[in-house]
């Protein structure tokens, strides 16, 4: 069974929208907050190595991989994750609009095929952006890991990591944590299943 990992900054008010800038599908208001008044401290921002070295997959909704698809297969920032195989869940992305420059690429169409993709054998698939799509796989119960940048802004406005959905309580087990100088806190978080 694979790890499905969510990976996020978000604000302290749960959002997790734009936190690099806007881009041409978004263009949040407060786009490019985790540069905006927070002092950058490279120890704060360690998990990010740390994942690109853990990371067997990615995966992305639809409109988060119509961002990133332009931009991160040339950037040397990510380098590292050029060529790991990507899921791209949506219903509605065509294959001749995937990219051709950055590893093997399948769109899955539904929960039921995330949740196949778990099931085959492989290490983590980490989910960057995608806040839809992690509410959705949060309320199936299929996120296994939390590794969230919690950020000391209150944006007010802008998609949320979790949906207001009346599920279940989900306990979480603290796996690691930290506060930086900046009011950056590293959490990361297992899921009890």
């Amino acid at each position: 069974m694979r790890m499905l990992i969510y990976t996020a900054f978000v604000s302290l008010d749960g959002v997790v929208d734009s936190p690099g800038g806007g881009s041409r599908t978004e263009n949040h208001r407060s786009g490019g907050w985790t540069f905006k008044d927070i002092e950058f401290l490279p120890e704060a921002y360690e998990l990010k190595g740390r994942e690109t070295q853990e990371a067997t997959a990615l995966m992305f909704g639809r409109t988060s991989y119509e961002a990133f698809a332009p931009l991160w297969p040339d950037m040397e920032d990510f380098a590292a994750l050029k060529n790991l195989p990507k899921y791209v869940v949506s219903s509605t992305l065509r294959q001749d609009a995937l990219v051709d420059n950055w590893g093997d690429i399948t769109i899955l169409r539904s929960l039921d095929d995330v949740a196949k993709v778990k099931e085959s054998d492989g290490g983590p698939i980490f989910i960057h952006g995608s806040a839809t799509l992690a509410r959705n796989l949060a309320d199936a119960g299929l996120i296994d890991r939390y590794h969230l940048l919690v950020f000391p802004l209150l944006l007010g406005a802008g998609k949320r990591m979790f949906s207001d959905t009346d599920r279940d309580k989900q306990p979480l087990k603290l796996v690691e944590s930290e506060t930086y100088a900046n009011g950056i806190i590293k959490i990361i978080y297992d899921v009890v299943h």
